[in-house]
């Protein structure tokens, strides 16, 4: 599976794409940041940040992208604008019909390092030992995008068994409530 990491941001949007399934050795196919000017007005910013997820989709052709769910911090304008990224890049994989994951900062880093409260420094040092790379990328953004993605690969199993195990059970509910009710033997 190919995945691309989305680390929204309106300066600096994190962006990694991992290869591989859960088990076995990951690989790193590409890590980079979008950057906007900071003196630009935001639809304008938004329209750099959608062109370069678009490059990014085109050159790396992912099968699903995992994006950082947005959560509520101090700074209500930094939250609107990584809201702002965070939605350009599912429109993007949307338009695609590619399947979107969101993981919250915590689950990434519970994934990553074991711990869900884990540093910067910290995660960039496993993301670098996970892929097998000489150091951490830079800046955190780039670390973080691929950290999205491991989790994403690492976590999509047991998600699915999950959906599958609960889908089972919604079924075998509706069957006997139709027994109940006599439309069905």
């Amino acid at each position: 599976m190919r995945v691309l990491g989305v680390d929204p941001g309106l300066t600096r949007c994190g962006i990694g794409v991992v290869e591989g399934v859960a088990g076995r050795p990951l690989t790193m196919a590409g890590v980079g940041v979008i950057r906007t000017p900071a003196d630009a007005e935001v639809p304008e910013r938004l329209v750099l940040i959608e062109r370069g997820m678009e490059e990014w989709l085109d050159t790396h052709r992912p099968e699903a992208v995992a994006v950082e769910r947005v959560f509520s911090q101090h700074n209500v304008r930094t939250v609107m604008g990584t809201a702002q990224a965070s939605a350009v890049a599912m429109l993007c994989a949307a338009r695609r019909g590619l399947p979107v994951a969101l993981h919250t900062p915590s689950e990434v880093k519970a994934a990553v390092t074991g711990s869900g409260r884990a540093e910067k420094a910290q995660v960039g040092a496993m993301v670098a030992r996970v892929l097998r790379l000489a150091g951490p990328p830079k800046p955190a953004d780039a670390a973080d995008a691929l950290a999205l993605a491991v989790c994403h690969i690492w976590r999509g199993p047991a998600k699915n068994r999950l959906q599958e195990a609960v889908a089972a059970q919604q079924a075998v509910s509706a069957h006997r409530s139709q027994r109940r009710k006599g439309t069905v033997r």
